[in-house]
């Protein structure tokens, strides 16, 4: 480059840095941080599919499925993750459907929990803004984008038309959060309902509610479904749920993670392990029986998952060598199945906080 160039570039940065602060403009192999951070969903084979370890820090997340589908059990391991790491979470309810004893059986610290239930959707949002501008979140969850009414419709009357309202709240609110969500490295997870398109004859007629804004400032796009449910005899107690990567900018999409969502305990990691371990074949599947080298593991799938359950170093083990086959770091302490009595976590210590 002229040395011309070289000096008006020179000053024009230094201006820049000066006005704005070091480092508004950088190479891009200057950055401090190259590498995106990452926050564990709770899942290893969702980890896997999302290709960076979990949820990227400093970016927004849209989860969306039909009903009980598991979209707030992904939330909350996310927080139990976060929170197990020395994180403090916000989660801002506004279905106003949060149950703290399901949140603490998943692992959540519902006593350290943020909690707001605002009463209209410009309100939720600004409760989100402040949380994420303060610098302190590690995760901040929005439970739901389709209960995020507008205040104009809270104050109208029903059957008033209120056409693109919370369309346009979304947009306004996203262009002001997703650079105070960079800034401050926090996660952003907003949970989505499904609605279908009136007329559609080809393609899918899913869509998700609150316009288009969020599928452009996303950075993450999950598909949650139930795809059969789990039975112990003739009772059900829990769900076989497929998680679809349908948008990621921070690895290559459309990858898939498949896990049990049991209704007792969230995700099943002892099964969620088994499943990526046989398909390494770092377990072998031999007919029925599980076997580990020379450490036969069980009979059936539900046999396999209680050994691993009751043995947490072996499924340490297992876990090291699963992440060093996809290259992911390793999780030093075993990770067994977290289960906190209600009465531990809840009747105890009522008091969760909680922001009107």
């Amino acid at each position: 480059m002229e040395t011309g160039k070289v000096k008006a570039l020179e000053t024009t940065l230094a201006n820049l840095n000066k006005k704005y602060g070091e480092g508004i403009v950088m190479k891009l192999g200057d950055a401090a941080k190259l590498n995106v951070e990452a926050i564990p969903s709770g899942s290893l084979s969702l980890d896997i599919a999302l290709g960076v370890g979990g949820y990227p820090r400093g970016r927004i997340v849209e989860i969306y499925g039909p009903e009980s589908s598991g979209k707030t059990t992904l939330c909350l391991h996310a927080i139990a993750e976060a929170q197990r790491n020395g994180g403090i979470c916000g989660f801002v309810d506004v279905e106003h459907a949060l149950d703290p004893a399901y949140a603490a059986k998943i692992g959540v610290d519902v006593n350290s929990l943020y909690v707001s239930q605002p009463d209209t959707g410009e309100q939720a949002l600004e409760i989100a803004e402040a949380l994420v501008r303060s610098n302190a979140m590690d995760v901040v969850v929005v439970d739901s984008v389709a209960a995020l009414v507008p205040r104009a419709e809270i104050e109208g009357e029903m059957g008033d038309s209120h056409m693109g309202l919370q369309a346009r709240l979304m947009s306004q609110a996203l262009r002001k959060l997703t650079g105070a969500v960079k800034a401050s490295n926090t996660c952003l997870i907003f949970t989505n309902q499904l609605r279908q398109k009136i007329g559609v004859m080809f393609g899918n007629p899913e869509t998700t509610t609150g316009g288009m804004a969020l599928k452009f400032y996303a950075s993450v796009r999950l598909d949650v479904r139930r795809i059969e449910n789990i039975k112990q005899g003739e009772e059900v107690v829990g769900s076989r749920t497929r998680v679809t990567v349908k948008k990621n900018k921070v690895a290559p999409p459309f990858r898939t993670a498949e896990f049990d969502i049991m209704y007792n305990e969230g995700i099943s990691t002892a099964g969620d392990l088994l499943d990526l371990a046989v398909s390494e074949e770092i377990v072998i599947k031999r007919g029925a029986f599980y076997s580990y080298g020379d450490i036969r593991l069980g009979q059936g799938r539900e046999n396999a998952k209680a050994f691993l359950v009751e043995n947490p170093a072996l499924a340490a083990e297992i876990d090291r060598l699963v992440r060093e086959r996809h290259g992911m770091s390793i999780v030093l302490e075993p990770k067994a199945q977290v289960r906190i009595p209600v009465s531990a976590g809840v009747e105890e210590n009522p008091s969760v906080p909680l922001a009107a």
